[in-house]
C-alpha cells in the first residue's frame, strides 16, 4: 500500500518562500500606523493617574 499524498514523513522546508514574503514587505516601508505611534508623545500615565486621584478625592469630600 503507497502513501497517501499528503502523508510525508518530512515537513517540505518553506522558509525560502517565507523570505520572500518579508523580503517584499521590508522593502515596502513602515506602515502609516507605525509611523504615527513613534510620534506620539512620551507617556504621561503619572499625570492622568495623578489627575484621578484628585477628582476621586474631591468626590469622596463631597459625600461626606
Amino acid at each position: 500500500m503507497t502513501r497517501h499524498i499528503i502523508d510525508h514523513a518530512e515537513p517540505k522546508a518553506e522558509g525560502t518562500r517565507t523570505a520572500q514574503y518579508v523580503d517584499i514587505d521590508r522593502k515596502d516601508g513602515v506602515h502609516p500606523a507605525v509611523e504615527e505611534l513613534t510620534q506620539r508623545p512620551e507617556d504621561r500615565s503619572g499625570a492622568k493617574v495623578r489627575e484621578f486621584v484628585r477628582i476621586a478625592r474631591e468626590e469622596a469630600k463631597a459625600e461626606d
